[in-house]
Parts: structure tokens; sequence; C-alpha cells
């Protein structure tokens, strides 16, 4: 059986969730790794290239002759689907730009400025697996924003080159430059700069632990995105579900990694055992079967509740990356959603769609970190600026009270540097 069925609070009993302390080695690791790349730069990257990925790099950068060849590898059909998700990427993103604003009063004007981040890195996973998707993610939100220079690192394979949808994507995106670097060392030359790797002030984009721990590390010296964790799902379905779209969606977070959760919460016993003979069924021809079934058996359940109103406590607790909405009349239920990174509404919108195609952001919080945290978005690559002006009589019409507030904390200085401006501006005697 590859879930089993229990309640909620039996769920947390049992629920083990790995935390980043716990991975001690690992961080003493990428710690050696990031001064290495602080003190040797590119022969760090390169040294890197050859102990990880198996590959002598002359050159850091992918030239624009690789670029060409990859549109060439990859074919029109799929170049075109790329171009097309790139589109509905943009489309969505451009809403969420944001304009400044003003507002006056007699001798003063407030106000916000937003300008965007001059320079974004993209961290894009690589080595023997593509990810188109994950650079359109992360560089068509930068683009809109209005990001100067974006960049992307991703590791090279055994030959030293980059997966050729990777590059269409990245040309497509409109990236600047494509870097041969992954890991860690990918993470600390964005960080730091190299003699080929320009520094940039964000970093974005998902990867293994050591890269995550690496993001960890140099926040501060640069913003990150977020600290992503292995990818989760949770299904809320009723009694007409369609248990072979569940499964079938349960097993497309399951094929991430052993790691990824997969939860179903139903308040129908017949549901759950339909939907745990459809994945029996469904993982026999699974490519990824044995990582899928894994996932499935450590860190899959069905969670059983009496009625579907007894879901949304549980959903906003999990807090999941995404959420699906198995149920009858499902847009009656988005408002008892408080948490969550993505909702997919009805039967026939798959996450996938999310991943890939729809146009909204697949970078999403994960761990419950939709408790307070959102999708990427253009709002990640952009500053935002206080701006206030005060004339000499609006000053003083409420020095008063800004000098009362500063002696109330004990900051001397901070009153008279108020009281200095009334004395300075009374007329002479």
């Amino acid at each position: 059986m590859p879930l089993n069925i229990c309640s909620f609070d039996r769920y947390k009993q049992k629920q083990q969730i790995a935390s980043l302390l716990d991975y001690r080695e690992e961080r003493r690791q990428v710690l050696d790794i990031i001064e290495d790349v602080q003190r040797n730069q590119d022969a760090a990257l390169k040294k890197y290239a050859r102990k990880f990925e198996r590959v002598k790099l002359d050159r850091l950068t992918v030239s624009g002759e690789e670029i060409d060849a990859a549109y060439r590898a990859a074919g029109p059909e799929i170049v075109e689907v790329i171009k097309e998700a790139k589109n509905n990427i943009e489309s969505f993103h451009c809403r969420q730009k944001e304009k400044g604003w003003w507002e006056s009063g007699p001798g003063w004007i407030l106000g916000q400025r937003y300008r965007p981040l001059q320079a974004v890195g993209a961290y894009v996973p690589g080595g023997t697996a593509a990810y188109p998707s994950s650079v359109l993610m992360a560089a068509v939100p930068a683009r809109v924003a209005g990001v100067e220079n974006v960049y992307i690192c991703t590791p090279p394979d055994s030959e030293g080159k980059v997966n050729s949808l990777t590059l269409v994507a990245a040309r497509e995106a409109g990236a600047d430059a494509v870097y041969k670097a992954g890991g860690a060392q990918a993470i600390a030359a964005m960080t730091y700069g190299t003699e080929t790797i320009p520094a940039v002030q964000k970093i974005v984009g998902p990867g293994n632990i050591y890269v995550t721990l690496a993001k960890k590390e140099v926040y501060g010296e640069v913003g990150i995105d977020m600290l992503a964790g292995p990818s989760e799902i949770v299904i809320v379905a009723d009694g007409k579900a369609d248990p072979s779209y569940i499964a079938a969606d349960l097993l497309s977070q399951a094929e991430h990694d052993p790691l990824s959760r997969s939860i179903l919460i139903t308040d129908s016993e017949r549901t759950g055992n339909l939907v745990i003979k459809e994945l029996e069924e469904q993982l026999k021809s699974l490519p990824r079967k044995e990582i899928a079934e894994e996932s499935l058996q450590k860190q899959g359940v069905i969670i059983s509740v009496a009625s579907i109103r007894d879901a949304w406590p549980v959903v906003n607790q999990l807090a999941p990356e995404h959420l699906e909405l198995h149920l009858e009349d499902a847009w009656q239920y988005l408002d008892h959603v408080e948490n969550a990174g993505a909702v997919f509404i009805g039967p026939h919108t798959p996450e996938a769609l999310g991943d890939y195609f729809a146009g909204t952001n697949h970078v999403l919080p994960t761990g419950a970190a939709a408790r307070y945290a959102s999708a990427l978005g253009v709002y990640d690559f952009i500053k935002r600026s206080n701006v206030i002006y005060y004339s000499a009589e609006a000053l003083q019409n409420i020095t008063p009270q800004v000098v009362q507030l500063a002696r109330s904390e004990g900051l001397e200085a901070h009153a008279r540097s108020v009281l200095i401006r009334g004395e300075k501006n009374e007329p002479p005697d």
C-alpha cells in the first residue's frame, strides 16, 4: 500500500521534517567551498567542475555559438512551446508591476519610489537534467521588473555542455549570460564575483541541499528568494472527485524526490481507497517508480476528515507549496484557504500547469513557509525607497512632537537635530 490513511493528529505525531541544522557536515563543506571561491575565483570553479561534474572547463561562459547549436538540437517544436510559456509568464507578471506614489500637504511631501535591482543571479539545476521552466520563472519576472543584468549559473554535464533546452529558455527569457557553474560554488561566485562571473545583488532559484545551505550562508551579502525544501502537494477531495486524477497529481510531486510530500485530505473513505488503487496501478508504468514509491511510503499520507469543513484548519496548518481543490463547486472554498503557495481550482487544473505553462510562478514557499511567504514575482526584484520633504515652516510646526518622542527614547541628539533647525530659522531681534 503506497499511502496510509490516518487522522491529522496521528499524522503530526509520526511526521519528521528535516531541518537545515541537521546538515552539519554539509554546511562545513559549503563554508569551505565559499571561502575557496572567494580566494581563488575562476580557478576554484574549474576545480569543482573537475571534482563534481568530471569535466575540464577551458571557459566558464556559454558562448553564442553554443546557444545557436542548442536551438538546432532542440528543434522548432519545443522552441515554440518555450516561447509560448515565456509569453504566458511575462503576461501574468506584467500585472504585478507597481508604481510609485506621492502625497503632499502644507510644506511637506511624502512618497515611495520603486527601482529595480541592477543585477540578479538565477541558479538553475542541471547536469543530466533539463529545467527550462526554472530559467523562465526566474529570468522573466526579473526582466519585467526592469533588472538590467540577469545572469544564470547551471552545472554542465560530463562533456562540459549545458542542456539545450536550458540555453534556449535563457535566450528567450533575455538572460545576459549563462555560466557553467553549479552547486555551492556557483552561489559563492554570484555573491562575491570572480574574474568571469559578476557579483549580483540577489540570487534566486532552487537547488540541492548544498545550494540551499550556500544561499543561507551568503544571505546578507546578497538577497535570496527563499530557502527551498522538498516539493509538496496537498489535495482536498470529496466523494465525487476522480481518483485517477488525484493519483496522477500526487505522483507528479512524488517523482521529484524521496523527500517530496504528497498528501490527500478527504472526507470520503471510498475516494481514499480508490486513490490507493490508482496509485498502485499508475506506479507500474512510471519511469521514476522507485523514487515516487519511496516518497509515497515515507512522506505521503491520506488524511481523513469528518467533512470538507474540517479540511481547512489542516490545510492552513500544513501551508502547502501546491494546493489542489478537487471539490464540487470548488470556487466556493477559496476563501477558506489562508496559507498556500499556489491554489489549483477544479479537477482540470493539475499542478503541472503552474509548473510549466499557465504563467504563474512555480518558485513557491515550501515547508509551511506559505504561512508568511509568497511566490516569486516582480516584487522580488524591486527595491522601495521612502522619500520625505519638509519645509522650514512645516518642520517647526511639528518640532514639539518629534522632540518629545526622541527624548522619551533617551536620544537627545535626535531631539537637538530638530531643535537646531528651529534656532537657525528664528527671525533676528
